[in-house]
């Protein structure tokens, strides 16, 4: 169940947004100031921030710009009944999520929390499963305590920042491929994509395909066009097995 963050110095309407939304299966905190929002924000998971645009000492633009500072993914929907195109402007350039008018139509700022908050929940799980699996690939996880795989272990760490074309040898099963993934999610190329390519299971007639690509029309079969295994992984990491 999402939780929403209300913001508005105002002493009433925040128990209506919050009754409107709980009854949309939503859970609700509520702050009365920018001040009291940023401490929630601080110790409870917040999916997102609907905020009053003018409050004392701090405006729901400030508190906008701090929430984005803790996390820019955290959606943030900006209300106010003094709501003017260049407020509505300057809160979407500052990343706000988007904006509405007081009085607003119930159904249409339910619409706008699902949206925002269904998104939120992609973010998050893909952040969860990035946590995964660099926690998955990261060297302390690599079983090998000798001190050959601790020489290992000291040239992946040297490479994995670098550019450099790496050459991986070993016997069959010893962990090839655990290796260049650690390198990849070692290195800034992280977020890049990883592609694989068992280069022994490709006949040697489509190899050059396979790596390069081709133009629809290029051979007999070639009905599309196909991106080859180098262009996949631009900004990546390539691994060629064997």
């Amino acid at each position: 169940m999402e939780t929403v963050l209300i913001v508005d110095d105002e002493k009433n309407y925040p128990l209506i947004l919050s009754a409107v939304l709980e009854d949309e299966g939503f859970e609700t905190l509520v702050a009365n100031s920018g001040q009291e929002a940023l401490k929630i924000l601080e110790s409870a998971d917040i999916d997102l921030v609907l905020t009053d645009m003018k409050m004392p000492q701090m405006d729901g633009i400030e508190l906008l710009e701090k929430i984005k500072e803790l996390d820019p993914d955290l959606p943030v929907i900006m209300m106010t009944a003094y709501g003017t195109v260049d407020k509505a402007v300057e809160a979407m350039q500052k990343g706000a999520y988007n904006y509405i008018l007081k009085p607003f139509d119930n159904a249409q700022l339910v619409l706008y929390v699902r949206k925002a908050t269904a998104g939120y929940r992609v973010v998050k799980e893909n952040r969860r499963l990035r946590t995964t699996v660099l926690r998955r690939y990261s060297f302390g996880n690599i079983i090998g305590k000798s001190k050959a795989m601790q020489e290992v272990f000291e040239t992946v760490a040297k490479v994995a920042p670098s550019n450099a074309t790496v050459l991986i040898e070993g016997e069959s099963g010893t962990g090839k491929e655990l290796i260049a993934r650690s390198i990849h999610f070692n290195s800034d190329r992280r977020d890049g994509p990883y592609v694989a390519v068992n280069c022994s299971a490709l006949a040697e007639n489509l190899l050059e395909s396979e790596l390069f690509g081709h133009d629809k029309g290029a051979f007999t079969g070639a009905h599309a066009m196909k991106k080859g295994r180098f262009e996949l992984a631009d900004g990546g990491t390539l691994f060629m097995d064997e």
